[in-house]
């Protein structure tokens, strides 16, 4: 008889030969790794020069992940990433590069976490617990004043008031008495806590206001008594008073319109300009000229150096004897700090100060003026200071422009091109305004996404359009002013005043030129965080490296763009308090839930729609006054038919509570429905219950329909210091779940 073969079953021949697979892998395993280390460790001997271009990277990497991760374990976490990263380091070794690049990398993160948090924590002042109208002494500080409103600004320091804050901001239409900073005023006026943002991506005053230190803001109800005047004259007091002299002086010597563009580049406040040429300057992308930077402060330092070199240099003992370039040097040093006290001393100027010191100390050590090293230097130098500064659009538009300049500028085969040699004037000029548009052009690409995710808005031929303005502003209009102000303490600057107010005339008729073009503006709703990063993080991993890896920063770049591109318009916005809705209806025409909203509140509606803001009184209509809209003293119905499908959207717009039986009947036969107040429970929709409590933890939000998508602002439930502030000046005092809002999908 033959025996029956005995076979293992199937499963086990399987497990088998996964087992010998995953052994032949584990072999192969280490030399891959060792493989791609090595050639990690070969690329990165090859940038060995560019490396420390990222430690401020990496501190500001720090920095943000602070800002946006909003509870304290987060942190915490966040910093034992950090610590794996630098015992990752730790493992590959010391002595090799790529080691000793992890373990920098890691240490500068968590250096700059441990900044914000410090400065924040450190900065903590008191806010003000709820709405107030009272009367009190207080300390002016500053006074200036806002065209754009017509309204004087103040901001004081109220005295012998604890249960106020230390410092806060008011506003009052009529002019202060002469010579008011340090004096004291008794003041009566309406106090409201730093407001927060209203919508997704939308301006969080309550952070800014908190690194400010203001505590409150609002409007004085009577007209300010100066009680006492100024003492002890200190600096502050000093540049205040001349500031305003200089201010006053131009406002008599030039029209509204030039006078404000005058007056910003004299004494770094732009709030004097006419509403229509500020809308014209920032839809043309010349807003930048309007606030003291790096611009204001190289052609101040510039001018001095040039001016003082050659005068000095008419001695021929003194050329020969004395160190010209290093007197230069210092004169235009003490110029720059100056012109940075004179105009406010604000982040920015002191920011472009301190670079602008940094290549002067290199200039004066022959070094090269500018290099990505000494931008590198000047970020390592501001982010102790200010690390709060890292989120702001300042901070980001102002190094970003000079990266992307110097970048430009070290490029081989640009610096060949650019490259002075002996050729006709013709062509010399030619090769000038080349240069020039290539780096208007590297410029505007760079800020593109930066003007985009804080402003929601960029102008398209801004690099075209200063390509003019830059030059006339700093060869024409910052001299002539400035010469106009010197003469005119000999009573001989009219004739330079006639000058100054013909060249401010000429940039202003550009700038509208070019904001009344077809397309001049690009308008794109809120840009998500994601979209920013991968921009921003491919844009600098282009400009920082110099060798073909550098090329593969073009792929996140692309990715944002795509992400940024094919991000839906919202149908919906709600506000945090819920009172403002913005709805886009079938038609593709945008209504207003309370069409009487204020100008600023229609311009963030629309701005988060996406919608051009000169557009405010035609485009956006009252909801009630919509055919396809059914509207009571108490609510409004609609319904939105997106991707084959009919929504019903309820908005209560009373705080006159409905009849049970009615309001459970009503909900019922929504999809959604959206309330300034709390709703009952009973009150059950079929897919979203927006109420008040739950829009407070939302911190507003954006609905698209096709396809359905939602997206939240920023959160009151945080750990960041003005978030435990707002947890006390909350309205409702209450506290929700995150997802109640939420009722069910269909």
């Amino acid at each position: 008889m033959f025996e029956t073969e005995q076979r293992a079953p199937r499963p086990f021949f399987i497990a088998m030969e996964l087992f010998n697979a995953c052994n032949r892998i584990s072999r192969f395993i280490p030399r891959a790794i060792g493989n791609s280390l090595a050639a990690l460790e070969a690329q990165l001997a090859a940038e060995r020069h560019q490396l420390p271009l990222w430690l401020p990277v990496f501190m500001g990497i720090g920095i943000i992940g602070w800002f946006i991760l909003p509870h304290r374990t987060d942190w915490y976490a966040l910093l034992c990433l950090f610590a794996a990263m630098c015992g990752l380091g730790i493992s590959i070794g010391h002595s090799r590069l790529l080691g000793r690049a992890l373990i920098i990398s890691g240490v500068a993160a968590s250096l700059g976490l441990a900044l914000i948090w410090f400065r924040a924590e450190h900065v903590a002042a008191r806010v003000l617990a709820r709405p107030v109208v009272t009367n009190f002494d207080a300390r002016v500080i500053a006074v200036e004043y806002r065209a754009a409103n017509e309204k004087w600004r103040y901001l004081l320091a109220p005295l012998h008031r604890p249960d106020l804050p230390e410092k806060l901001r008011l506003n009052h239409s009529l002019a202060p008495p002469p010579d008011i900073i340090g004096g004291v005023l008794q003041v009566r006026a309406r106090l409201v806590p730093p407001a927060s943002a209203s919508l997704p991506g939308g301006y969080d005053f309550q952070q800014v206001a908190w690194f400010q230190g203001l505590g409150a803001t609002g409007t004085m109800l009577d007209p300010p008594r100066l009680i006492q005047s100024p003492g002890r004259r200190t600096l502050h007091h000093i540049l205040n008073p001349l500031r305003a002299s200089i201010a006053d002086h131009i406002t008599h010597k030039l029209s509204p319109a030039a006078g404000g563009v005058a007056i910003s580049l004299a004494t770094g406040n732009a709030g004097q300009m006419p509403a229509g040429d500020a809308d014209a300057m920032r839809q043309s992308g010349l807003a930048h000229l309007l606030s003291v930077s790096g611009l204001h402060i190289s052609a101040v330092v510039g001018a001095t150096v040039l001016l003082t070199t050659s005068l000095l240099a008419l001695s021929q003992r003194i050329a020969l004897r004395l160190p010209i370039p290093i007197i230069g040097a210092g004169i235009a040093a003490l110029t720059a700090i100056g012109y940075t006290l004179l105009t406010g001393a604000e982040v920015p100027a002191v920011r472009a100060c301190i670079a602008a010191l940094l290549i002067l100390i290199g200039m004066a050590l022959g070094r090269r003026a500018l290099s990505m090293r000494l931008v590198a230097t000047g970020v390592l130098l501001v982010l102790p200071l200010w690390p709060e500064s890292v989120i702001g659009p300042s901070f980001q538009m102002s190094f970003a422009a000079i990266i992307a300049i110097v970048a430009l500028h070290e490029h081989p085969k640009v610096k060949a091109l650019l490259a002075r040699r002996e050729e006709p004037f013709i062509a010399k000029m030619a090769r000038i305004i080349l240069g020039l548009i290539l780096t208007g052009l590297a410029v505007e690409i760079m800020l593109m996404p930066i003007v985009l995710y804080h402003f929601h808005r960029t102008g398209l031929y801004g690099a075209l359009a200063n390509i003019v303005a830059i030059p006339l502003t700093t060869f024409i209009v910052m001299p002539l002013e400035a010469a106009a102000l010197l003469l005119d303490l000999f009573g001989l600057g009219a004739p330079l005043w006639w000058a100054v107010e013909q060249s401010i005339s000429l940039l202003l008729a550009l700038a509208h030129k070019v904001a009344s073009l077809p397309g001049a503006t690009l308008m794109l709703p809120s840009m998500g965080r994601p979209a920013f990063a991968l921009m921003i993080g491919g844009g600098l991993w282009l400009l920082l490296w110099q060798t073909r890896w550098r090329w593969a920063g073009v792929l996140p770049v692309a990715a944002g763009a795509v992400l940024t591109a094919l991000a839906p318009a919202p149908d919906l916005l709600v506000t945090r308090d819920g009172r403002h809705v913005l709805l886009r209806l079938d038609d593709n025409a945008v209504a207003l839930l309370r069409g009487r909203a204020g100008d600023y509140m229609r311009t963030t509606l629309a701005e988060g729609a996406g919608m051009p803001t000169d557009s405010l009184t035609q485009g956006l209509a009252d909801l009630q006054d919509r055919h396809d809209v059914h509207c009571s003293r108490d609510a409004c119905t609609t319904r939105l038919h997106r991707d084959g499908r009919t929504w019903t959207i309820g908005f209560i717009r009373s705080d006159i509570l409905l009849p049970w039986d009615e309001m459970r009947r009503y909900c019922r036969q929504l999809d959604i429905v959206i309330a300034p107040r709390r709703l009952p429970a009973a009150c059950a929709p079929r897919w979203l219950r927006w109420d008040r409590p739950a829009l407070e933890t939302l911190g507003g939000a954006a609905l698209s329909l096709s396809p359905p998508s939602i997206r939240q602002g920023e959160s009151r439930e945080g750990d960041h210091p003005w978030q435990r502030a707002a947890e006390k000046t909350s309205p409702s005092g209450l506290t929700v779940s995150r997802h109640s809002w939420f009722v069910t999908y269909q």
